[in-house]
């Protein structure tokens, strides 16, 4: 008997569905080239162009959608931006409303925890019953530098005193509160020190070159304790401010009296370019007064503000029958707006000045300038990579009209230090 192997098998249902498949896909590949590939039909070629159609409208119509949404996605994105730019206003709104009120609060805090002479002095006063100037306010309050709520310690200790009595020997200590923003400081119900064997000034015009007899002020402030130690460090090593500028008889008398058209102008030349309108002005940083008494030579009246570090700057200038305001250069000048002739600085405004302090010094300068005054920038010191790169700028931002511009090495150490002085005068645009 054969076995069951030599016997034929009968194909399986899975088999028999495996080979229908490929005999239909072979019929519908086979028709479909027919079509493609042929006339046959009666208008196949018809049939796959008018489905083109269809796909090239369906394309179309996809992209104009795309197109209108993105325009709404852009008007979405400008609604978005204007309601951030009116959400900043509202907390910028906010944020004033809160700034104005916290010092409001924080001074009537810190006012009501003085005590003494400091709180009689700081305010504020109730105006006398029945007077109602137009003041907006029925208080008067003293003048009093904001910072000095910083330095609470300290003004305590300048304002420690015998009322009627003698002021403490205290320049230095209040000239570092100035520097530190509290200025002006508080007025004091004290007297200072009166020197011993006082001697009357020398008569004008004699006063303008004469050095002061030294019983002429009190010397407790200062390592000199007579003019004659003034006139003579500038032999000594050190650093002084106006190393020089003491002594009369000397490089000071012969300063401003002649130019060289470059970094030095004399006072001469330069009155002469307005002609006699030139009649009143401030000295910044002015030593001890001798620009203005060339300028006084010349009938033009000028203030010269100075500090007194390490010498009496001030008693010296008013012994020479000059005006000195003790200010810094960090202080608001106390002028009205345009009101000057002419203002004049010699050293003091330079490169040791941060820069935005020294932008808003240049515009207050500008700010009381009168239409056609001038600014008479002298030997304003700086780095070579400086003038170009901040200062000329800043002056072009101020807006001044250049009379003069000269810039210069500085003669001792310039070309191995690249340090530089420029001198200018400019002016006030009349318009």
């Amino acid at each position: 008997m054969g076995s069951m192997d030599d016997c034929p098998r009968k194909p399986s249902q899975s088999a028999m569905r495996s080979r229908i498949t490929v005999l239909l896909l072979l019929v519908s590949t086979n028709l479909v080239s027919y079509f493609l590939f042929s006339g046959g039909g009666g208008g196949g070629g018809e049939h796959l162009r008018d489905s083109g159609a269809v796909l090239l409208r369906e394309l179309n119509r996809t992209q104009s959608q795309l197109a209108e949404s993105q325009s709404q996605v852009e008007m979405l994105n400008q609604r978005l931006s204007t309601a951030n730019s009116l959400l900043e206003t509202l907390l910028a709104d906010l944020g004033q409303g809160h700034r104005q009120a916290v010092p409001e609060q924080d001074l009537a805090t810190w006012a009501a925890q003085l005590t003494g002479e400091l709180k009689l002095a700081v305010g504020p006063h109730k105006l006398p019953l029945g007077y109602t100037p137009n003041l907006g306010s029925d208080e008067l309050y003293p003048v009093l530098g904001t910072a000095c709520r910083r330095f609470q310690d300290e003004l305590v200790q300048y304002m420690t005193y015998e009322v009627g009595g003698e002021c403490p020997s205290d320049e230095a200590f209040a000239q570092r509160l100035m520097l530190k923003g509290c200025e002006p400081l508080p007025r004091r119900r004290c007297h200072p020190k009166s020197p011993a064997g006082y001697v009357e000034p020398t008569p004008f015009p004699q006063s303008l070159w004469s050095i002061p007899p030294d019983t002429s002020i009190t010397w407790d402030a200062y390592t000199c304790k007579n003019y004659a130690c003034l006139v003579n460090r500038n032999k000594e090593k050190g650093s002084y401010d106006c190393k020089d500028c003491f002594d009369l008889g000397g490089r000071e008398k012969g300063r401003w009296l002649y130019g060289n058209s470059e970094l030095d102008y004399g006072i001469d030349e330069v009155l002469e370019l307005k002609r006699g309108s030139i009649r009143i002005g401030l000295d910044i940083g002015g030593g001890t007064g001798s620009f203005a008494a060339r300028m006084r030579e010349r009938n033009v009246t000028i203030v010269t503000s100075t500090m007194n570090f390490n010498g009496p700057f001030n008693s010296f200038i008013a012994s020479r029958g000059l005006v000195p305001l003790h200010i810094s250069v960090a202080h608001r000048l106390p002028f009205y707006d345009g009101t000057l002739d002419i203002v004049h600085s010699m050293h003091v405004l330079s490169n040791w000045i941060p820069d935005a302090m020294l932008e808003f010094a240049l515009f207050d300068i500008y700010r009381v300038l009168r239409p056609g005054g001038l600014f008479w920038l002298d030997h304003f010191f700086c780095l070579g990579a400086q003038l170009n790169a901040t200062y000329a700028p800043m002056f072009e931002r101020i807006g001044f009209k250049k009379l003069r511009w000269y810039a210069g090495r500085k003669l001792d150490r310039g070309l191995e230090k690249n340090e530089w002085y420029l001198s200018a005068l400019l002016e006030k645009p009349l318009t």
